[in-house]
């Protein structure tokens, strides 16, 4: 029997290998715990301007979230990326927000993106069922506000525009193309409570379908609002789908798996020497949020099935991290479709989100890094709720 370290960091037993579901995932009843503080924001302006359009094309009264007007108490937020449709509906809580309901589908709208510069028909096809079930759990939750957000895929693509204007006909969703800054920001407002208090410097990374976030997070004593902690970022050309689709994602060797650690290495490397510093910080350590490090987490801790409280917030040490990647590249393609913490929908894509992961690690050393299954959703969330004073109502 081994024994693998626990998010305090503490020994225990291992509980075998299993299944951990990643298409259509529900995370119900999930409370977020601790309350960043943002800087420079009156909890009081509102702030309700920019959501109000999305709430109108889902049918939602928006009168009912004037400034003026109590505190909504059910809020929604959606990110459509390059791979997967997520979408979180939660109400706040004493220390953060409950989730009560969720909804998780690969969709691949980036889908053949690096060689057409467009998204293809049956790319959008997807995309836009996947809204449309998003729409359903809005309305029957009576979700009373909502930011629903777009990132790399309908950034690069000539007809992403076309693409939105096509969601609102057909879903009655108003998307939101937001910029590099404002996704990495929001990424790292979403999961910074989870990063050493002690850390004076932290690596922040989301390895996403289109492209990847990194961030040079400072520590909690330069001010209370993660992002205005954040030193230097990068918006790198590289994620799960587009580095699958250059090198392939079936049959990847160990040399080839290496060419991809070393390409996406030199995308990283400017951000690296920008950032060089932050690897003498006192306390210093790496935080991902990605489906790439929770699929990681899930193969190390053998999920029988997977449980987001098992993996959110898993400190795991670089040994673990090596031994995880070491098997991932010694399976076949059939082999890496049947592993139940992959899955047919992922097989061709985990081992190049590997290889981001590696140029990170490789990048910025550090003996431990913290696993987050949290991340752009939840920091939309937490504004939303900080800007209405969700929490101060309740008091």
């Amino acid at each position: 029997m081994r024994h693998e370290a626990t998010r305090g960091g503490q020994m225990r037993q291992a509980r075998g290998t299993g299944a951990v579901t990643v298409e259509d995932r529900q995370e119900r009843d999930v409370a977020t715990v601790a309350l960043p503080q943002f800087h420079g924001a009156d909890p009081g302006s509102g702030g309700v301007a920019r959501e109000t359009a999305p709430m109108v094309a889902a049918g939602i009264d928006a009168s009912r979230v004037h400034p003026s007007r109590p505190a909504p108490t059910t809020y929604a937020a959606l990110d459509l990326g390059t791979n997967n449709c997520r979408l979180l509906i939660a109400r706040p809580a004493q220390h953060g927000f409950r989730v009560v309901d969720a909804f998780s589908r690969i969709v691949r709208l980036g889908e053949g993106l690096a060689a057409s510069s467009r998204l293809c028909d049956a790319a959008m096809d997807r995309a836009v069922e996947a809204l449309k079930i998003c729409r359903n759990k809005m309305a029957h939750r009576n979700v009373t506000r909502a930011r629903l957000v777009t990132t790399e895929a309908c950034r690069a693509a000539v007809n992403g525009s076309d693409f939105v204007r096509r969601v609102a006909a057909e879903a009655e969703l108003q998307l939101e193309i937001i910029d590099q800054r404002t996704e990495a920001s929001l990424a790292v407002s979403g999961c910074a409570a989870l990063a050493d208090p002690a850390a004076e410097g932290v690596i922040v990374f989301d390895i996403g379908g289109g492209s990847t976030e990194i961030v040079w997070m400072g520590g909690r004593g330069e001010a209370r609002d993660p992002a205005a902690r954040i030193r230097e970022w990068a918006s790198l050309p590289i994620g799960v789908v587009t580095v699958a689709e250059r090198y392939g994602g079936i049959d990847v060797s160990r040399a080839l798996f290496e060419t991809m650690v070393e390409d996406c290495s030199k995308e990283l490397a400017p951000f690296a020497k920008k950032a060089a510093a932050a690897r003498g910080a006192r306390a210093f350590h790496l935080l991902g949020t990605s489906g790439t490090v929770t699929t990681v987490a899930g193969i190390h801790l053998g999920l029988a099935r997977y449980d987001r409280r098992e993996v959110d917030g898993l400190w795991m040490r670089q040994e673990d991290i090596l031994t995880v990647i070491d098997r991932l590249v010694e399976m076949d393609y059939a082999a890496r479709a049947a592993n139940a913490c992959i899955g047919r929908e992922r097989a061709d894509l985990v081992l190049a989100g590997c290889a981001i992961f590696e140029a990170i690690r490789r990048a910025f050393p550090s003996e431990r890094v913290r696993i987050a299954d949290r991340g752009l959703r939840e920091g939309i969330l937490l504004r939303m709720m900080h800007e209405d004073r969700a929490w101060w109502r309740r008091r």
